[in-house]
């Protein structure tokens, strides 16, 4: 003989599964939260001038050429570990000369070719920009992005 499933079965086989799919998701999303911020973001280390290179970053709308950590347009350089490319990681002053020098020597004006706009930022911006950079190559990017020339 064969059992017909009763509509209160189908709504307890409903509810019951939904709450198992939530609960999963919950404990997953908890871990994920957990994990980056112990584990990848290196939040110890946010400084002020991190921040205010962040928001450089943002107000310039740099991710709309660039991209940092994979996350971006791909019309420009990835910038995630570019301090590192440049050799300049471990020197904060190095780092801001060479990010100034380089914004200082991008072509404007040239018609047909990709160019960088002058952003006229100060130095405090430039240096602000650098120290947030610095800091992006430091977070655990679990070895992305993957290229290694500048």
């Amino acid at each position: 003989m064969r059992e017909v499933m009763t509509k209160s079965m189908a709504r307890n086989i409903f509810y019951g599964g939904s709450l198992f799919f939530i609960l999963i998701f919950l404990a997953l999303s908890y871990h994920s939260v957990r994990y980056i911020k112990t584990t990848s973001t290196n939040e110890e280390t946010l400084t002020h001038s991190v921040a205010a290179g962040k928001k450089v970053w943002e107000d310039k709308t740099c991710i709309n050429c660039h991209s940092l950590l994979g996350e971006g347009a791909y019309f420009a350089p990835e910038l995630a570990n570019v301090m590192e490319r440049w050799g300049v990681l471990e020197d904060p002053d190095a780092a801001f000369e060479t990010l100034k020098g380089w914004m200082e020597a991008q072509p404007t004006g040239i018609e047909g070719r990709r160019q960088m706009p002058n952003f006229n930022l100060s130095d405090e911006e430039i240096r602000n920009l650098s120290d947030f950079l610095i800091w992006t190559n430091t977070i655990d990017a679990q070895d992305w992005p993957p290229n290694d020339a500048g």
